[in-house]
């Protein structure tokens, strides 16, 4: 598996078609929330299968926020998201971000609680899904 990170002119097409077949299709979230102007400021992680085809992806934002983690269905429990997520943390931390944060949905906090994120805050719905404020704090270097 191989993971490029990049920005929106870069990842755009493939990163958008993940996100369309993950969060429009799978789980019903209207296309005009999916979209956003938050994506040409973001930088964005692709992974590749060994064919080279891109099966997930993630954005990190200015302030330090990870979004749009997305792995198509048929690269789920292979260890991709935790691949994307690690690059996306990692490329925070390089630049000096002290932590990252994220909405996790609900029923996904068990995986970024393996990654070092801690629950804040209460659960709300976000397009119609639960989800969870988490925040990771990296060490002190």
């Amino acid at each position: 598996m191989k993971i490029e990170l990049g920005d929106w002119n870069a990842m755009r097409d493939e990163a958008r078609a993940i996100r369309y077949t993950v969060f429009v299709e799978e789980q019903g979230v209207p296309v005009e929330l999916e979209w956003d102007d938050f994506d040409a400021q973001c930088v964005h992680a692709i992974a590749r299968d060994a064919d080279g085809q891109a099966i997930a992806t993630g954005r990190l934002l200015p302030d330090g926020h990870i979004g749009r983690m997305a792995v198509l269905a048929a690269a789920r429990g292979t260890g991709v998201g935790s691949q994307v997520l690690g690059a996306l943390m990692a490329h925070a931390q390089a630049r000096g971000d002290a932590s990252v944060v994220l909405n996790a949905q609900t029923h996904a906090a068990p995986f970024y609680a393996r990654h070092g994120f801690n629950p804040e805050g209460e659960e709300f719905l976000e397009a119609g899904i639960a989800h969870i404020t988490m925040r990771c704090v990296f060490a002190a270097s």
